[in-house]
């Protein structure tokens, strides 16, 4: 289905749902973009029911942006003949609607992603920022997380010179650059599905008595990723 097409959809969609519903929501949107799930291949994100910061702590305050992604839309659809453009579209505006009303539930964890979302604009200035920030983003898979369109893969620090990750159901090594230390933070380039945002290897390091004294520096680099051909490549 072509973008136009999709989008007039979704504005038609979310002219049928009833007015209490929206409360809170400060848009619905399409976006072009394609989001391919961190861990497994073949699947998408359709949509998001996105957050926005709330200007005081009354839950009601909480306003939401629903955004649903013709890039996987487009995506699923090419490798599931069978698949129902109307019907996805449908469950998946509905469902993110009901995320909205969720968050209002959840200010704590507004919080944390707010803060979250700070630390990485201070990651990608070059400012000090904690190492363990993303940890606030969701976590959409065991050790993924997400900030915003950024993810963060947390790893052990590898024994040689290559480090081995999971994206999107293949395996990719990557050469580690020269003095890299734990923490790190590398920027993968080269993935075949990349997200809208950046791929982050953080290499992570285990606490120590010195950490509860002195702020540990951050090492920050980019890697370029390659498919694993061999498992046991190191």
């Amino acid at each position: 289905m072509r973008f136009a097409d999709f989008d007039a959809m979704v504005r038609g969609m979310s002219a049928e749902l009833p007015g209490e519903y929206l409360d809170g929501i400060a848009e619905i949107v399409v976006s072009r973009d394609t989001m391919p799930h961190p861990v497994r291949a073949e699947v998408y994100t359709l949509g998001e029911c996105i957050p926005l910061p709330a200007t005081d702590s009354d839950p009601e305050s909480i306003q939401s942006r629903v955004v649903l992604y013709h890039g996987s839309f487009q995506a699923l659809s090419q490798v599931d003949p069978e698949f129902d453009w109307r019907e996805e579209a449908w469950e998946t505006l509905t469902h993110e609607v009901r995320h909205h009303l969720e968050w209002r539930a959840r200010t704590p964890a507004l919080e944390a992603l707010d803060e979250a979302a700070e630390a990485n604009f201070a990651r990608q200035d070059g400012e000090p920022f904690d190492p363990q920030f993303y940890q606030g983003g969701e976590e959409v898979a065991p050790g993924v997380f997400r900030v915003e369109d950024d993810y963060f893969l947390e790893l052990r620090p590898p024994g040689g010179t290559v480090v081995e990750f999971g994206w999107h159901g293949r395996s990719w090594v990557a050469d580690l650059p020269e003095g890299v230390a734990a923490p790190a933070f590398l920027t993968v380039q080269g993935l075949l599905e990349p997200p809208p945002g950046d791929v982050i290897l953080v290499l992570t390091r285990r606490p120590g008595l010195m950490g509860l004294f002195k702020a540990p520096v951050v090492f920050q680099g980019t890697v370029e990723a390659r498919a694993a051909l061999d498992p046991k490549e190191h």
